[in-house]
């Protein structure tokens, strides 16, 4: 990943770098479905009318049109590549929603693109991996809690630092800006999105010269913001302000109750965080980020919350909760600071070596028998000494070399070679398998 792209913000992997990112991707699909989410996939290109409506910034989508337009092009409707999935996915379940099970659980791990400036984490051609829950017409809370249990599950089986779900509640942070007397909600939120890129002092200001709020109300909004707790004491907190709402009180029993059951089943791992707003409107109720500890430069790996009406069809809504994580932005991390390693870039686990030229067709048959049972093999295209053989295995980070030979009787015989250990034995292509560790490439933190 430190080498430099020929088309900037384009990222393209090197084979074992592609067997860490295969391995974040596997453990991803793993535990949405032992969860029990659905694979779905959308298509790459949305309408361009569907994918502004959110309020996106147009000069980040990449338009789509044919390099040689016919006579009808001016008439059709304006394609672009998606910049997220959560449109998307709004659109599919709209178009789909007769065919599908309420709640429907999905999850879809896809390319997306964005033409933002590139540099580590963002890129213009990147992965997510998103997972959502989506109600018709009502969306019980508890999902609102188990989808940040998966998300911490997911995360904790990569070899990955220690990382914090922060969580808070858009109805919490509203309720107590109309409490203190801040009518544009959105607005406070907005500026306190921010208060990690430019800090509190220019938070402050924003509020003030923005939004019309005196030096009591900016205060009073970044004192909520500096609460972050491991368990429910965040909520004494916020009241002892003595700010009356009810909406305030809706979001801190919502938020409660997603710190009280993340504290039993993942301790440490998610923490109230009443900075987190997320700059999205259509956010309405819990909100989501995660950092890498040592690593909060690279900014959030994985965020999202729960949306009542992102999806509508204007008799009915599907109100939602899910969460995205950054895997191209979470790669990229691992490679370039070394945080995982895989064992090998090839899937090869065996390289069938050839006594002689003749013995092409014989090796072949060799390598059949040890695919027909999972295990992956190549043969030596030539019959050069077998030490030049080996030392090519260990260039390639193939562990084991197989040898045909012949006995005295004319018997063809078989021994492999573990070219980490030195040791040779005999073995039966019908029957020998390597440890279940060498099967394939594994992947491990430099921990380990």
């Amino acid at each position: 990943m430190a080498r430099k792209a020929s088309l900037s913000g384009f990222p393209e992997l090197l084979p074992e770098e592609r067997v860490v990112e295969n391995h974040v991707l596997d453990v991803l699909r793993h535990t949405f479905e032992l969860h029990g989410f659905s694979s779905i996939e959308t298509r790459s290109v949305e309408t361009v009318e569907q994918l502004l409506q959110k309020g996106e910034i147009d000069k980040e989508v990449y338009a789509v049109s044919r390099l040689q337009e016919d006579g009808d092009s001016k008439k059709a409707e304006k394609l672009a590549l998606h910049f997220d999935l959560t449109v998307p996915f709004a659109r599919y379940v709209v178009e789909n929603a007769g065919y599908l099970n309420f709640p429907f659980m999905r999850y879809q791990i896809q390319k997306s693109w964005r033409g933002e400036r590139p540099q580590e984490g963002r890129a213009r051609e990147f992965t997510q991996a998103d997972i959502d829950v989506v109600g018709e017409g009502t969306l019980p809370f508890r999902y609102d809690v188990e989808l940040a249990l998966i998300v911490v599950d997911a995360l904790s089986r990569l070899p990955l630092p220690e990382f914090r779900l922060r969580v808070n509640n858009r109805k919490l942070s509203e309720g107590f800006y109309r409490g203190i007397g801040l009518t544009d909600t959105a607005g406070v939120l907005r500026s306190i999105d921010k208060l990690e890129k430019i800090g509190p002092d220019a938070v402050a200001q924003l509020l003030k010269d923005e939004l019309g709020a005196t030096d009591e109300q900016a205060q009073a909004a970044l004192d909520l913001a500096s609460i972050t707790a491991e368990d429910t004491s965040f909520a004494d907190r916020v009241r002892s302000f003595g700010v009356q709402d009810d909406l305030l009180e809706e979001g801190l029993a919502e938020l409660t109750e997603v710190i009280e059951q993340a504290s039993k089943r993942a301790p440490g791992k998610v923490i109230a965080d009443l900075s987190i707003a997320r700059g999205l409107d259509y956010y309405t109720g819990t909100v989501y980020e995660t950092v890498l500890l040592g690593h909060e430069q690279l900014g959030s790996i994985c965020s999202g919350g729960r949306y009542e009406s992102l999806a509508s069809n204007g008799k009915k809504t599907y109100p939602g909760v899910g969460l995205s994580i950054g895997v191209t932005r979470l790669v990229a991390r691992m490679l370039s600071q070394g945080l995982a390693r895989p064992t090998r870039s090839v899937p090869s686990a065996v390289l069938v070596a050839l006594t002689n030229d003749e013995a092409w067709s014989e090796a072949q048959d060799v390598a059949d028998q040890l695919r027909d049972r999972g295990i992956a093999c190549e043969v030596s295209a030539s019959a050069a000494k077998f030490g030049k053989q080996i030392k090519y295995a260990d260039r390639r980070g193939i562990p084991f070399v197989w040898f045909l030979g012949t006995d005295e009787s004319g018997t063809t015989t078989h021994e492999v070679k573990d070219i980490r250990s030195g040791e040779q034995v005999a073995a039966d292509p019908s029957t020998w398998t390597p440890a279940e560790e060498d099967l394939r490439p594994r992947v491990y933190g430099t921990e380990e």
